[in-house]
């Protein structure tokens, strides 16, 4: 009953394998893939004696990790809105009030979500099986890879259903999903890719499957519960809380909306009439809209992040100061899952509450609508993000190597703001182009991925399968944050008690995109950004004003 005669899971199998965008992705991914091994595949007769072994193992890491993140990054797009859809779309009490068990609409909902990644990753096995032609891979490391990515999709789609039935918005589940599951799949590459071949084989075989197993059960009778008792029924899954109440019963975090910082991102509910001059929509958005679901999402985000950022504070910071630019692609990290949240459903959301006909209809011009929708959003991802920078100017305040690079800090801040502007300006061009929240929030993820993760991505397969000058490759990841805070130039050695020695400093690695004109990575990334977003916006505006302009012809 489970599996075979399971109404959960045909329908949905049914809807999302026969989409022509299934089998245009499954493309893609193959063709992506193949092209990989082909440029690498060693040339004429002789060619497959000639690969040593250390090309072929590069080959099949290559393809591992890519894989693995790939499901730690996709699986969360397919399962998060497994529930919450539901919800979205009114049919959820439909769905409890049918004769179906819980256990079964976990099972149809769970398989459904990772039917599609399952057959991504049995896509590549075939080409997996050309990089063993080249020696230097055993089959049982082929299978233990394989038996890892399955475990990595079930245990990531499970958190991603159990994110899912916790929230009502798909928004909120999806940057729940991230931010539990990152951290994990970056710890299971650590463990997995060791170079101690017996603690390798070790954890993939007799440590990942029993822990898999056990969260799996866990999160099976945490989502079974739910589904058997509810408690987000009674008005379509559509009430709103009332914050009061649901601080009485919040455990860790409160967000409370007259005390300092909360009131940056959360101002309190108007109790008296708007002053003259004053934005509604903007209003509209920073005290109501954005928390009219609860903030459960925003108390699990902050005490998540901040939990993380402790001991990345010690190692990044105190430990190693010359890492701080890894402290600040954690603070970037951060922006990338949750910037979105809060710009990719402003306008959508409108679209799908039926009220956007009404919104158009006002006196308010598109152009004052538009900034508040952005100015809301980049209001309360920029104040959660520069949450975390409080580690960041401990560690400036109290390391004497980092006091005297002082300037290093300033540009660090100015790097996580331009993050913040991209993010939530991408969302918004997103929103006002789609008409449904969850297409927004994937289409601005993958662009996010592509401009901030891409880059890095191309750079370091450059560096290792190409030969090509250090500042060509610089010039590829000047799109991405990440790279900008990595380019910055501290200090390689520390002061330590008396010593004199001077800190080295390494010169910074000079771009030219424009000849004549040598400029840092980190430059290159805040001149292009702000005029990047100026123009988003104006074709944001121009989707938008388009919608206003039909509305009113309409009328």
């Amino acid at each position: 009953m489970f599996f075979r005669d399971n109404p959960v899971l045909t329908r949905e199998l049914l809807v999302n394998l026969r989409s022509n965008r299934a089998f245009i992705l499954q493309f893609v991914y193959v063709l992506f893939l193949a092209v990989a091994v082909y440029f690498y595949w060693p040339s004429g007769s002789e060619g497959a004696r000639q690969v040593g072994s250390g090309t072929a193992r590069r080959l099949f890491e290559l393809f591992f990790l890519g894989q693995f993140f790939m499901v730690a990054l996709v699986a969360p797009t397919f399962a998060a809105g497994s529930i919450t859809g539901e919800k979205e779309r009114r049919t959820y009490e439909m769905l409890l009030a049918s004769p179906l068990q819980p256990a079964t609409i976990l099972i149809g909902k769970l398989l459904s979500s990772l039917s599609y990644l399952v057959i991504l990753i049995l896509s590549s096995l075939p080409l997996m099986i050309l990089c063993f032609l080249l020696g230097g891979i055993l089959l049982s490391e082929i299978t233990r890879a394989y038996l890892v990515l399955m475990l990595a999709a079930g245990t990531f789609g499970l958190l991603s259903v159990a994110c899912s039935s916790f929230f009502r918005r798909t928004s909120s589940a999806l940057v729940v999903s991230y931010l539990v599951i990152l951290p994990l799949a970056v710890a299971c590459v650590l463990l997995t890719r060791t170079e101690d071949t017996l603690l390798r084989d070790f954890v993939s075989i007799a440590v990942l499957p029993p822990w898999c197993l056990a969260i799996w059960a866990v999160l099976g009778i945490v989502i079974i519960r739910r589904l058997l008792r509810p408690p987000d029924v009674g008005s379509e899954g559509e009430v709103v809380i009332d914050e009061e109440q649901e601080m009485k019963y919040a455990i860790g975090v409160v967000i409370d909306r007259d005390l300092f910082p909360d009131k940056l991102f959360a101002p309190a509910k108007r109790a008296d009439l708007m002053p003259d001059g004053t934005n509604p929509v903007l209003d509209k958005e920073l005290r109501s809209e954005i928390f009219s679901q609860g903030t459960l999402m925003l108390r699990v985000v902050i005490q998540v992040s901040m939990l993380l950022s402790i001991p990345l504070m010690a190692v990044l910071l105190f430990l190693r100061s010359e890492k701080a630019g890894y402290y600040v692609a954690y603070v970037i990290t951060f922006n990338l899952l949750v910037g979105p949240v809060f710009s990719a459903g402003s306008i959508t959301q409108e679209r799908e509450r039926q009220t956007m006909s009404l919104l158009l209809t006002t006196l308010l011009r598109p152009g004052r609508i538009l900034s508040a929708k952005l100015l809301a959003a980049l209001r309360v991802s920029t104040v959660l993000t520069f949450l975390l920078t409080e580690q960041l100017l401990l560690a400036y305040f109290l390391l004497p190597e980092l006091r005297g690079r002082i300037w290093t800090l300033g540009v660090y801040m100015v790097i996580i703001a331009t993050t913040c502007l991209a993010t939530s300006t991408i969302g918004l061009l997103y929103s006002a182009l789609s008409r449904r929240t969850s297409v927004a929030m994937v289409l601005t993820y993958m662009t996010l991925l592509i401009l901030f993760v891409g880059p890095l991505g191309l750079g370091w397969y450059l560096q290792k399968f190409a030969t090509i000058s250090e500042e060509r490759l610089a010039a590829f990841t000047v799109t991405s944050p990440f790279s900008a805070a990595f380019s910055i130039p501290m200090h390689l050695t520390k002061n330590l008690g008396l010593s004199t020695e001077t800190p080295k400093i390494p010169p910074p690695l000079l771009v030219s995109l424009i000849p004549g004109v040598d400029l840092p990575v980190w430059t290159w990334f805040l001149l292009l950004y702000p005029p990047l977003c100026l123009i988003l916006y104006g074709v944001t505006y121009v989707a938008f004003r388009w919608r206003w302009w039909r509305a009113g012809g309409l009328g």
